[in-house]
């Protein structure tokens, strides 16, 4: 009998393994078929161009684009998911903490920055937050923007070092032709600005996988069109040609950051890590909080240190990623990278990033995909790469009107375009601020919050509803502030409201 049973499951199991390599077999066949198709899809877009440079750059993202399609067809048609078992925390050695970086003796400072090109992801559109154009170009203290703020930080660097550290926007499509016309502005200021533009690539149809695109010169506005994430990085700045003027300019180093994280600054220390340790590859990582369960984090995989994003988390494994005991440091998307090491990667077709697969839907109701890639993704291609542990101070995002409201109280000040959290707060954290519906939008928040908040002995704020702040308002403890529909609650200038509930009738009452 149990030879039977034995013979039986070794059958079924045979059955399954037959079953699952016909499986792959005709996904890698129907990937065959697509890849020809797509391929004759984009030449045909190609051929729509004369001859010349634009027919050659296009060319050149359609390439990049076509590799990133090829990509997204073998992980599904091997189903290629991370090992979840094989996940380990990173080892010691692979995040150092901040603490244990040496200070760069002042000295040798100019020597350090005149190797090093400072980039800033300017991709994004200030729209989540009711604004139009670029994000750079949002107020966001003392009537300064994201923008002026970077190069009053850079200028300030070039001129008390006397070097000529240049500054690198990453435009896109949807921010490239306003930033060109902002940045004439700083002219006569001690900074080199240079921009390029990340990739145009298609959006493809759900079912057939074919580009969505008609012609390259459509106009994005029908939505066919997409920037397909800061992992065009690498790739887009090759094709501008500014990676090979960098490198004929002696620089060594490429510092990365998203330019609405008004905490990333040039900091001499990290650079001087970077020389002494030959490392090719340096993520900033920083303690998770509450607030930080989304963001990706930094794995041992195999032995090799991985960027694991939520995207790539199974679902039953969601509330492991988001755990702050198993996954403890986040990836604050400050990057310091190797030139040369981009160019070889480049050179030697090496950079294969994770293919993240985000689904839209078109004005016309159509489902399509959009393929893009993260950055810091690309740090399992690069030798001796490994994490930095920063202070929570590095990373100081703006990406609702709850994180303007802090970065334009008296928490901070400013210092040659830096903000410094004010030595008068007792705690090293940040307040948790919630904002409502009605604060959404900058110039609601801005109509609403009349002068700056002193919160230096705040913990936290809640407001929702029909809410205004008065000048000189003084928030203390746990503040909450709710007006109910129908209700308005107007705080008066120079209140102080300590461990308080207010409600629609203003009624104060002890929190």
């Amino acid at each position: 009998m149990a030879d039977t049973s034995s013979a039986a499951a070794a059958a079924a199991a045979s059955h399954d393994r037959t079953r699952s390599l016909s499986m792959q077999s005709f996904e890698k066949t129907k990937s065959s078929v697509a890849s020809r198709t797509m391929s004759a899809e984009l030449n045909k877009l190609i051929n729509m161009l004369p001859d010349g440079e634009r027919r050659e750059i296009f060319q050149a993202e359609m390439d990049n684009f076509f590799m990133l399609f090829n990509r997204y067809l073998l992980d599904r048609a091997t189903n290629a998911t991370l090992d979840w078992e094989k996940i380990k925390s990173p080892a010691p050695e692979q995040i150092i903490p901040y603490a244990k970086l040496g200070k760069s003796a002042a000295d040798r400072d100019a020597q350090l920055l005149s190797k090093l090109a400072v980039l800033k992801l300017n991709g994004g559109l200030g729209t989540t937050m009711g604004c139009v154009g670029p994000k750079s170009a949002i107020e966001v203290r003392d009537g300064l923007t994201f923008l002026d703020l970077t190069v009053r930080q850079i200028e300030y660097l070039n001129t008390s070092n006397k070097v000529k550290v240049p500054l690198i926007l990453m435009n896109s499509f949807n921010t490239d032709e306003e930033t060109n016309r902002i940045v004439q502005k700083y002219l006569s200021h001690e900074v080199v600005i240079l921009t390029f533009n990340q990739s145009k690539f298609p959006r493809i149809f759900k079912d057939s996988l074919l580009p969505s695109v008609k012609h390259p010169d459509e106009d994005v506005s029908k939505g066919n069109w997409y920037p397909p994430g800061h992992g065009d990085v690498f790739e887009s700045l090759e094709n501008s040609g500014l990676l090979d003027k960098l490198i004929e300019e002696g620089k060594e180093w490429l510092f990365i950051s998203n330019v609405d994280n008004l905490g990333a600054t040039v900091d001499t220390a990290i650079l001087q890590h970077l020389e002494q340790s030959g490392a090719e590859f340096v993520m900033e990582v920083t303690d998770k909080t509450k607030a930080d369960i989304k963001g990706g984090t930094l794995i041992d995989y195999e032995g090799h240190v991985r960027l694991l994003e939520l995207a790539q988390v199974p679902s039953e494994h969601v509330d492991d990623f988001k755990s702050i005991k198993k996954f403890k440091i986040f990836n604050t998307n400050n990057l310091w990278v190797s030139v040369k090491a981009i160019k070889r990667i480049l050179q030697d077709r090496e950079m294969q990033l994770d293919v993240i697969v985000n689904p839209k839907t078109l004005p016309s109701g159509e489902k399509v995909l959009q393929l893009e890639t993260a950055v810091g993704a690309a740090i399992k291609h690069f030798k001796g790469a490994h994490g930095i542990n920063v202070p929570r101070s590095r990373f100081l995002p703006v990406k609702s009107t709850s994180d303007l409201f802090l970065v334009t109280s008296d928490l901070y000040h400013l210092d040659h375009g830096q903000l410094v959290m004010s030595p008068k707060r007792m705690f090293g954290t940040i307040p948790i601020v919630k904002l409502g519906d009605h604060f959404k939008k900058v110039s609601d928040y801005q109509a609403r919050f009349r002068g700056r908040p002193r919160i230096l002995e705040l913990d936290h704020l809640t407001v929702t509803g029909d809410v205004y702040f008065g000048p000189d308002v003084t928030l203390k403890g746990t503040v909450i502030a709710v007006a109910n529909h129908g209700s308005r609650i107007d705080l008066p200038a120079q209140s102080l409201l300590e461990d308080k509930v207010v409600t629609g009738n203003l009624r104060i009452l002890d929190h």
